[in-house]
Parts: C-alpha cells; structure tokens; sequence
C-alpha cells in the first residue's frame, strides 16, 4: 500500500470462463476489497460474450466498466477494430502481430489506470489464472512496475474442476429455456452458449480459431463470417507480395466453404478427438462427449490451454 493508502482494486473480464469465475469468487469469498470490473469491448464480440458479461454484471450488483469510455471525451473517440486495420495499412493481426489485444485492450487499460498511478494509487490487477497453470503468468508489468498483479485461484489452489463449480453454483443462466430444457448445455453449467462450439471468447474473426470453428462460426453466425472475409478481402487488395489470411499464408476463409471441405474438416475433428479420449483413456459412456469439446479442446489439438491465445482476450 501506497503512503496515503489509496489502492485501486481491478479485475478484467474476457468474457471467458476463468475471469468470470474470479469475480464471482471475489465478490462472494472477498466483500471487503472494493473491486472494480472492467471489459474492454471492441465492437466485435460474439453475442455470447456481451450476453455473458450482461448476466455477470447482474450477478456481481456493480457496473462493469469499459476503460475505453473511460478515457475518451465521447464515444466518437472510441478508436475501433477498422481504425486500427488503417492504421496498419489492411495488414490483419496474426499471432506474430497481435496489434489487435495491445491497441484494444492493453493501451485502453494501461491509459486508464495510469490516472489513478499518477495520483498516487496503488493498482493491484487480478487475474484468472487456477493453480493447475503453473506455467502461466498474469498481465505483464514490464511496461509499468508500479502495477501488481495477484492470483487469487492460484493462491486458494483453484483448479478447472473449482472453476466450473463457481459458475455452476453461480447458475447465471438458470432462467434460459436452453439451460432448462438441457441439462447438458453450456449455459445449464453456468457457461456462456459460445462453449457449445467454441473453445474461447473474443471476437467473431480471431485468428487463433481452428479450422472446426470457423466452420462452426459460419453455421451459427455466417454474417459475421462473411464480415472476416470482406476483412480478408481488404487485405488483399493493394498488396503484391502475399497475404496473411486469419488462417495463416496463403489459406484463405473461402477455401473452407466448399461442401465436401466442411465434411472433411469434421471427420478430422473428430478423428482427433477420438484418438484423444484413447489417449487419455476416456471411457465415452461415462462422459458427456460435449464437455470434451468444451475442456480440451487445445488438447485435442495438442496445445497448452488456449492454444497460444492471449490470456487478455480469453481468459
């Protein structure tokens, strides 16, 4: 604590299991640290995800604010997803350039609470990361010392297994028709609907979405996969030295959208994930096969949890 003992208390929210469960677990286990939740939204989040942060807000009883009103005069200075594109000359974030998390999300927070820096605050971040990550590390403070970071399920030895019993207890969902008449559903297990098809939140076009979820997006939202197009379109026109689509060089969305690719892209989804539950030898008469989906995914496709994804935009 500072001097004056002034301490801004934060905890960000993705729109994802783990930073959800934080603030359920902190507004319910710690009453006494006054906290404040933040979402930064870039204008292109799945509707599961505003849903989710909607319902959560309910649940927690205070305002979950966004640092980019925060920061900006009128929300006509909110700098969005196509000013940042121009601003990179069409050139769309990849996991080599992931411009997208550090001008939509990490400058926002970082402009924000530099105020309270400046006028002596002490800022302690929270972060989602559960004691079954030890490889993980919280937000990076490189660029600020000054701010700390705790974590909390790391701390209380929380692991997946306690973070779905948070949002289970939580019941967020617990008036949709789909958590009553389903008992299997996401939303029947305190998780947004977005977990019935894909394995992390942020936007519609994220670039670290496999093959399966881009199908997937195409199916249930196929706007929003026609607007990653268009997005791959403008990328497209003007350059001559290639491209870097959202699935990587030269592997563009439309190469997808064939009949007979969609099925081959499901029989190699599910193919993987058989060979996972022989791996890990899953019985599948004693699991629900949905869930194998929802938990591990990454591991499906033999990644760490999240697949590389930034914890920013996900967790």
């Amino acid at each position: 604590m500072t001097a004056n003992g002034k301490q801004l208390h934060v905890l960000g929210l993705s729109g994802g299991k783990d930073s959800a469960a934080l603030a359920i677990y902190m507004r319910d286990k710690h009453p006494e640290i006054d906290m404040t939740y933040y979402f930064t939204d870039t204008g292109k989040e799945l509707p599961e995800v505003i849903e989710f942060v909607n319902r959560l807000e309910g649940y927690i009883g205070k305002k979950i604010i966004d640092p980019y009103e925060e920061i900006s005069r009128s929300n006509r200075e909110k700098k969005d997803f196509d000013y940042w594109l121009k601003q990179h000359n069409n050139f769309l974030p990849s996991p080599q350039s992931r411009w997208c998390t550090i001008q939509m999300k990490l400058v926002p927070f970082e402009k924000w609470v530099q105020s309270y820096l400046d006028d002596g605050y002490e800022v302690i971040t929270y972060v989602g990361i559960r004691s079954d990550e030890p490889y993980r590390e919280g937000y990076q403070v490189t660029a600020n010392k000054k701010i700390k970071v705790r974590m909390p399920f790391r701390e209380d030895s929380i692991d997946l297994q306690g973070v779905k019993e948070i949002l289970q207890q939580a019941d967020l969902f617990s008036d949709t028709e789909e958590a009553k008449s389903n008992p299997n559903s996401a939303q029947a297990k305190g998780l947004p609907g977005y977990y019935e098809w894909r394995s992390r939140s942020g936007c519609t076009f994220c670039f670290y979405q496999r093959k399966i979820e881009w199908v997937r997006l195409k199916e249930r939202y196929p706007e929003a996969f026609e607007e990653a197009k268009r997005y791959e379109k403008t990328a497209e026109d003007g350059r001559d030295d290639g491209v870097f689509y959202w699935l990587g060089k030269d592997t563009p969305l439309s190469s997808l959208e064939a009949p007979e690719r969609v099925e081959q892209i499901k029989k190699e989804h599910q193919r993987k994930k058989e060979r996972f539950l022989k791996r890990k030898r899953i019985n599948v008469l004693q699991v629900n096969t949905l869930d194998i989906d929802r938990d591990h995914m990454d591991e499906i496709y033999d990644q760490q949890e999240g697949g590389g994804a930034c914890i920013t935009c996900y967790k």
